[in-house]
């Protein structure tokens, strides 16, 4: 099977204009931990790829592992996107 040059140079092209490939962390401050509900309070600074102001909001989490890392009054950095139509960390440092 032959790829032709244009082919690859278009696929690279768009792997690096895609936005999801360089993820932009926000800061935030978490405000409460719902572990029954899988789900995070954090008062944030603006979500640039949601195109969302600083604010106070609740997000679904990815993985109830990231649960672990967020502490009540504590910083926290994160991913947020929208998932099946809700707002969810889908990544924590």
């Amino acid at each position: 099977m032959k790829i032709s040059k244009v082919a690859v140079l278009a696929v690279l092209t768009m792997s690096l204009t895609n936005p999801s490939v360089a993820a932009e962390f926000t800061k935030g401050t978490v405000q409460k931990v719902d572990t029954r509900a899988k789900k995070v309070t954090i008062k944030h600074e603006a979500l640039t790829n949601l195109d969302m102001p600083a604010m106070t909001m609740v997000f679904s989490v990815a993985d109830p592992a990231m649960l672990e890392k967020a502490k009540e009054g504590k910083p926290i950095e994160f991913v947020a996107d929208r998932v099946r139509g809700k707002l969810t960390l889908v990544e924590v440092k």
